[in-house]
């Protein structure tokens, strides 16, 4: 049952497909008071849910604000990432879940102050909240998932695996990638592009210098086999002649300060403005832009820098350079140096710039920062819009922003991470909070976009992302390479994609499931044992459709690890090009998996198809039952 309370919402976010009447009375089981939802904990209270979001499955004990923030670290202290993704999920006395769809700040305290309090506290009280409750945690999330609407559906060929790098500057940077991977006979069906295609970082442009024709070279990829994926940022590059930031212009589809000027902010072409993605007519026109890119035979892309990310505004950068000329020949003393620094640091995607620009939405104008968490979520549902138009078949989509709602148009990807071995374990700990939102196609930057890998640190994030829908190696300029044949020995890397093409029917199948029944993907072991109380603890454990549960090796050096099965199952084993199965009663097993093994577990057959090098020769008709 769900039930729908409303508290003077500012606008309809889109997060919701189905009308509710406004209940009344008290939202319990919540306490409010002074505009701050409160609930008491006991001891056995778990939380789940919030989407996109750091440290474990259960945020218990934790503090988060759903933000949507271009945050280049995501360690453990952190509040906020790309995503703002405010459903709960809470499971103790009284199991329910909750939405609060507000498009601005909110704050969720789930035992941080108060280790036996959740207290909620949005920064404007003007939202919609929706309570439900259900027979399971899984009926839970189905009515909410049915509230919010159908998840995106990608291309079958999106299931593919891809390579990305920024840095990949001109088309032989790509051959030279492509031919490596084939000529390793490494399974591969995609080659992203990333901001090095364009010119001077404009968008819907192409640099000719270093792509002379990038239709007849984007032909050639899929003659090939390969798919080129081109990013797409949010802001529009200030150029007289441009002729996007013109027509913007002249028809007033950007972002303006309060008096009605353009407002203008720095990001990677320097001077840019924010297309309108709250005005549907400006939405519209920025979507229909992607058909300059569509006309060259591209098939999808990945918007970025949605959030939106700032790296200053120009009214903001005014300010700081006037300070700092104050500060110019002085002694500076600690203090005086650390407000030197802030003054540029600061800059960087701040709060008071979100309020000094407007939307002009169906509801009249706002300002950004009350409605700052639906920008990411409208370029999604532009673009989809757009392409749905386009083109007569499906596009591949993901973004870096997102609100809920935004599912129904496009995946995510999670953004920058690191070349850390916790973050293969925080990737997966993402998954079924991001499943719970509606957000089925997902995945991380395998390997970590930052920082250099390491061989062993790459089997093993591979051994876990055969698993996730998105499947993509990406990393940044500067880095050391880690394409799958960047350290010398294939054929480890060669085995594992190699699995992951095996295992498509039923990672496809399942995903399609999961779409139309609004469930889960990727699903805690609680949800599927709820009576188990060692299922309730496990948080390096998932599972994935409904035949297989993961549990990969995120430790480095480590050889072997426990694992719980809550019911007896099949271990499965792939060793090079071998696989094997061995039957394993219900309990805790100490499981050896080498460098280079994927070890995996089935509770029911499963199927697996033949080995291909890229989705166009995978035969789907023809698997093998195994488990």
């Amino acid at each position: 049952m769900v039930k729908r309370y409303a508290y003077s919402p500012l606008i309809d976010t889109g997060a919701v497909v189905r009308e509710l009447p406004v209940s009344a009375g008290s939202p319990a089981p919540f306490t409010l008071e002074n505009e701050r939802f409160t609930l008491k904990m006991d001891e056995t209270t778990r939380v789940y849910g919030l989407g996109e979001t750091v440290r474990g499955v259960n945020k218990r004990g934790w503090i988060y604000e759903s933000w949507c923030t271009d945050e280049t670290f995501h360690s453990e202290e952190k509040r906020s990432l790309y995503g703002a993704h405010n459903f709960i999920l809470v499971s103790g006395e009284v199991t329910f879940g909750a939405f609060f769809d507000l498009p601005g700040r909110i704050t969720f305290d789930l035992g941080y102050t108060d280790s036996d309090l959740i207290c909620i506290t949005p920064e404007r009280f003007s939202l919609d909240l929706y309570l439900i409750t259900g027979d399971s945690l899984k009926d839970i999330v189905a009515q909410f998932r049915r509230l919010i609407g159908k998840s995106y559906l990608p291309p079958r060929w999106a299931f593919g695996f891809g390579q990305s790098r920024w840095g990949y500057v001109k088309e032989e940077d790509i051959r030279r990638c492509i031919d490596a991977y084939q000529k390793a006979h490494i399974p591969l069906d995609m080659l992203y592009l990333d901001i090095d295609y364009m010119d001077s970082f404009k968008d819907f442009t192409v640099n000719t210098e270093r792509f002379p024709d990038l239709k007849a070279f984007a032909a050639e990829m899929k003659e090939r086999g390969i798919r080129l994926i081109p990013i797409i940022d949010a802001a529009v590059k200030q150029e007289e002649g441009y002729p996007i930031y013109e027509e913007g212009r002249q028809k007033r589809y950007f972002c303006q300060d309060r008096d009605g000027r353009d407002f203008v902010v720095g990001v990677w072409p320097g001077k840019s403005l924010l297309p309108d993605f709250l005005n549907p007519e400006a939405a519209r026109w920025f979507g229909s832009r992607y058909k300059a890119l569509t006309d060259l035979g591209i098939e999808g892309f990945w918007n970025d820098m949605n959030e939106p990310a700032l790296f200053y505004s120009e009214q903001g950068l005014h300010n700081a350079f006037s300070e700092l000329k104050e500060l110019d020949g002085k002694n500076l003393d600690i203090w005086s140096y650390f407000r030197t620094r802030n003054l540029m640091v600061n800059l960087q995607n701040s709060d008071e710039d979100y309020k000094l620009f407007y939307h002009q939405t169906p509801r009249g104008r706002f300002s950004h920062y009350d409605l700052h968490n639906l920008y990411g979520y409208h370029m999604t549902k532009s673009a989809y819009d757009a392409l749905c138009e386009l083109r007569d078949e499906p596009s591949l989509l993901f973004s870096r922003a997102s609100y809920i709602g935004a599912h129904r148009y496009g995946g995510i990807w999670t953004g920058d991470n690191h070349t850390w071995w916790s973050h293969i374990l925080l990737s997966l700990q993402q998954m079924p909070g991001l499943n719970m939102c509606g957000f089925l196609f997902s995945g991380s930057d395998i390997g970590g976009f930052a920082g250099n890998c390491t061989r062993d640190l790459l089997i093993r994030w591979m051994s876990f992302a055969v698993f996730t829908p998105l499947m993509r190696n990406h990393s940044a300029a500067g880095t050391r390479s880690q394409e799958a044949f960047a350290f010398g020995d294939t054929e480890v890397f060669r085995h594992i994609i190699e699995l992951r093409y095996r295992l498509i029917p039923y990672l496809y199948g399942e995903f399609v499931k999961a779409v139309e029944d609004d469930a889960m993907f990727f699903r805690p072991l609680v949800f599927d044992y709820e009576e188990d109380a060692i299922a309730a603890t496990v948080e390096d454990q998932l599972m994935v459709g409904d035949s297989l549960m993961i549990a990969p090796i995120y430790r480095q050096n480590a050889d072997a690890r426990h694992v719980y099965l809550p019911e007896a199952m099949t271990q499965v084993r792939m060793h090079q090009v071998d696989i094997s199965t061995e039957e394993l009663n219900k309990g805790w097993h100490y499981i050896s998996v080498p460098l280079g093994d994927v070890v995996f577990f089935s509770r029911k057959p499963f199927p697996l198809a033949k080995a291909a090098e890229n989705t166009a020769a995978l035969d789907w008709d023809d698997v093998a039952y195994i488990g």
